[in-house]
Formats: structure tokens, sequence, C-alpha cells
């Protein structure tokens, strides 16, 4: 029961402060038309943000598959919005993810569609994403994976979308990923699996699928035929999962993954996470990571992040 100790008392926080936000549409009588309920729903969205980023480090599958929900379960949702009056635009969203738990198998297929108008009715958006997740356990150490995305961009497709975009934009788009897909999978073995300590490595192969805007149009930006529609070949993943508890109120987190290939640019991220609770009613969780893309100008990205939970 001490291992969950912390992260109990910090997910009963997170809750006392998300749940009466989520409950209410609005505050009072007149909250709407004066703006105070656009001010909420502003918190709202910032209490969801910092309660990302405490789930993330609370890694669900740190000890293993043994306390899964099993069966079929699953969440949808959909929002739309569409406005007329000065401004003529329209806004869809859909998510959803399902998931199917039976003994030491795991799998989790995820879906996201946005689509987008700007004030003049034109197209800002058209993205869909997917994702797959899919875990087999031999033992308590010894595990096999799969994973699998895909993301398209509908707006990076060589055409401009209107007549304001600028022509540095719109050479962009040729150069831009229209499709990146990938499926890999692989073996993970779990170094360590204590109370305090637990490190979980795995690596493996798949195909990464990409798709640029100038590959879509079958052209270059000067007019000049592309050599191919698409490219295909083989990538690269590496992960690796490290957790230490130095005492009940003090924990830390390192997630590093790797993604490359033979033609498209290697990703690698890592993320250094320290969470510690001040009292019974202060979470506190300091973050530092750095992004590396081969093919940008400057190529690494660092970025802190700090978030603060307190009930009362």
């Amino acid at each position: 029961m001490k291992k969950v100790t912390l992260l109990t008392s910090t997910a009963a926080i997170l809750a006392a402060l998300s749940v009466p936000a989520f409950a209410q549409s609005e505050i009072s009588t007149g909250a709407d038309a004066t703006g105070i309920s656009r001010i909420d729903d502003r918190i709202t969205d910032i209490e969801d943000a910092v309660t990302d980023s405490f789930d993330r480090d609370n890694d669900a599958d740190r000890f293993g598959p043994a306390d899964r929900r099993q069966g079929l379960f699953g969440t949808m949702s959909l929002s739309y919005t569409g406005r007329t009056g000065n401004t003529e635009n329209q806004d869809l969203a859909i998510g959803g993810r399902v998931n199917f738990n039976q003994g030491q198998f795991a799998q989790s297929v995820g879906l996201s569609i946005e689509f987008g108008e700007d004030d003049n009715g034109n197209k800002d958006q058209e993205e869909i994403n997917a994702i797959y997740d899919a875990q087999y356990y031999f033992n308590d150490q010894f595990y096999a994976f799969a994973l699998g995305r895909v993301t398209q961009n509908g707006l990076v497709d060589g055409v401009r979308n209107n007549d304001a975009q600028s022509d540095e934009d719109f050479a962009a788009e040729f150069d831009n990923l229209r499709t990146d897909a990938f499926l890999g999978f692989g073996p993970g073995y779990r170094v360590l699996n204590t109370q305090d300590t637990t490190w979980r490595v795995q690596a493996g192969v798949g195909v990464r699928y990409t798709k640029t805007g100038a590959q879509e149009l079958g052209a270059n930006f000067d007019g000049t035929p592309v050599g191919s529609s698409s490219d295909t070949d083989v990538g690269y993943i590496a992960s690796s999962r490290l957790y230490h508890r130095f005492n009940e109120n003090v924990f830390i987190t390192n997630d590093t993954d790797y993604l490359g290939s033979g033609d498209s640019p290697d990703v690698i991220t890592n993320e250094f996470g320290v969470n510690f609770r001040v009292s019974e009613q202060l979470a506190t969780r300091v973050s530092y990571t750095t992004a590396y893309q081969e093919e940008r100008e400057i190529r690494t990205n660092n970025t802190v992040g700090v978030a603060v939970v307190y009930g009362f």
C-alpha cells in the first residue's frame, strides 16, 4: 500500500479541484452574457492541463498489468460549434478511445478528428489522428509490445487555403508532412520492479510511411516533378521509463523515446520530472523536456514546466 500513498493523495486533490468545474455549464444566472463562463472554462482548461501532467508521471503501466480493468470499455466525445453574424465559421472535434484487456493481453485504439473554418469560411484545420497500443506480458518482467500511429493534415496539399496565405507559408506546405504513419513492434523488459524503483526498456522495428505536400500534388513549389508519391522505409524505436521514489512525498521520473528511419529525420525526446507533496493539500511537479529533431535548423528545443495543485 505504501507505493500508492502519494499517488492516491495527489489524485484526490486533483479530483476535488476538477469535479465542481466539470459539473457546471454556467456559474450563475447571467454568467454567460457577462463573460464569466468563458473565463471559468479557461480555468477548467488550466486545471485539466495540470491534471494531465500528473497523470503522465503516474504511468499506469509502471507495475505491470495486475490491476488493469478487464474486458471492453472506452469513451467517445463530440464537440461542434457553428457561428453566424459578425463571423461565419464552424469547428468540429471528435475523439474516442476503446480498450480491450484480457488476461495478460491489453489493447487500446484512439481516434481524433478535427475540422475548422476561419472567419472567411475557409478551412483552417483538417486533422485526423489514430493510435494503437498493445502489450502482452509473458511474465512479470518480459513482454511484447506493438505501437501504431497515423497522422494526416489535410491542409498540407500544395493548394492555397485562402487569399491571405503568404507565399512563405504556402511554400512551406510542400515540405511539410501531409501523412505520417508508423507501425512497430518488439520486446520489452523490466530491469527493475521494486516498491521504490521501476525501470523498463523496450526497442523494436517497424515501418514508417510519410507523404509531403509536394508528393501529394506531384510537383515541388517551383513546378519540378517529384520523384516519388510517398516514402516508405524501415523505422526504429527505443524507449526507457524510469521511476524512483525517495520517500512517500518525493518521486522522480525520466522518460526517453527515440524514433528513426532511413529517409525520415530522427526524433528524440527526454522528459525528466520531479514530483513532490509539500502537504496533504499541496502537490507540485517540475519537469525539464528536451526534444531533438534532425531536420530543424536549431535541432534541440528545451522546455521547463511547473505544475502545482492546491486543494482546500
